[in-house]
């Protein structure tokens, strides 16, 4: 693997704040039993570029005997992506996939014009306990896109290229491309996302190509412009202006972006530039026309019914 190099930038540590239009913090949310943190999307910002869906799993320490569990539920008109920083889960879906998802690997499952998985810790890893921290993302695609065949595809931490941006910085491009290399992954929203680690006190020149972009931070804490990030947090940055990140300590973040799709429903599992759609997958949810997945066929999440006027049909991005 090799590892490639750019220029160091020139940081200030205390440019304007300018830099940075948004914080956001993650909100809990209950999955029945297992806690995440939700961070897209808020009522300040909805999506950034087609990234139109994030939470944050963990870090949690689970106990011998216990695991995460969510059951089989649908999808269409987007892409998952599954990333861990720590742990492992079990992938499974109705096209049969079956994938041991590992800290550093990949995951990406289109959904298309309908598909419904499950994520499940391993029994091995249930039996004896141990950690889990990692991300669920959703990728909106584009509306010539949306009703496609189901795909689903794995890539190991191997596979992802690995950078150096400037002194004390190091990562990996998970999608798309920046500092001089290109993620193998191909996906129709062209996304960017990058994982990325600065040691106490170093500087990155954050890409700026006039797009959406958000950061996330994992661990540690750093300072954008004059706003200060702990983990958790959720900068999203104005489109076109430079903007540096400088590490108060040992930092890991993500950073993720790119062009937004426009016009788009959310609602529940479903994302759609159709209203009509949503409620076509909304009623063949409810009816359990779906596909089932092999040797996860016994459970389902059963479809929310929104309390009148408490939330419309669907909710535009």
């Amino acid at each position: 693997m090799s590892i490639v190099a750019t220029e160091e930038p020139f940081c200030l540590g205390a440019e304007s704040g300018e830099a940075v239009e948004w914080v956001l913090q993650a909100k809990p949310r209950d999955l029945g039993g297992f806690t995440v943190g939700r961070l897209l999307p808020a009522i300040q910002r909805r999506f950034v570029g087609p990234f139109v869906f994030l939470d944050v799993m963990g870090p949690v320490a689970m106990a011998a005997g216990t695991g995460m569990d969510v059951r089989p539920h649908p999808h269409i008109g987007l892409s998952t992506v599954t990333y861990l920083f720590a742990g492992q889960n079990m992938h499974r879906d109705s096209l049969g996939s079956v994938q041991l998802v590992k800290a550093g690997d990949l995951n990406i499952m289109t959904a298309g014009r309908g598909v419904v998985h499950s994520e499940r810790t391993d029994p091995d890893q249930r039996a004896r306990g141990g950690p889990l921290h990692g991300v669920q993302i959703w990728l909106g695609l584009p509306e010539n896109q949306e009703d496609g065949e189901p795909t689903f595809s794995h890539h190991p931490q191997s596979s992802l290229p690995v950078v150096a941006p400037s002194a004390g910085a190091l990562g990996r491009v998970l999608l798309g491309a920046a500092f001089g290399a290109r993620s193998p992954v191909v996906h129709p929203s062209q996304p960017l996302l990058l994982d990325l680690q600065l040691e106490t006190a170093a500087c990155l020149e954050l890409p700026n190509d006039g797009l959406d972009r958000g950061v996330l931070v994992i661990e540690g804490s750093i300072r954008i412009g004059d706003r200060e990030l702990e983990r958790d947090h959720l900068a999203v940055l104005r489109r076109g202006l430079p903007a540096r990140a400088l590490a108060r300590e040992p930092t890991r973040f993500l950073l993720f972006g790119g062009t937004p799709l426009g016009h788009r429903f959310l609602d529940w599992n479903f994302v759609s530039s159709s209203q009509a759609k949503i409620d076509r997958a909304r009623q063949a949810w409810k009816d359990q026309t779906f596909p089932k997945i092999p040797g996860d066929d016994q459970e389902f999440v059963p479809l929310p019914e929104w309390p009148h006027r408490a939330r419309p049909k669907g909710e535009s991005l």
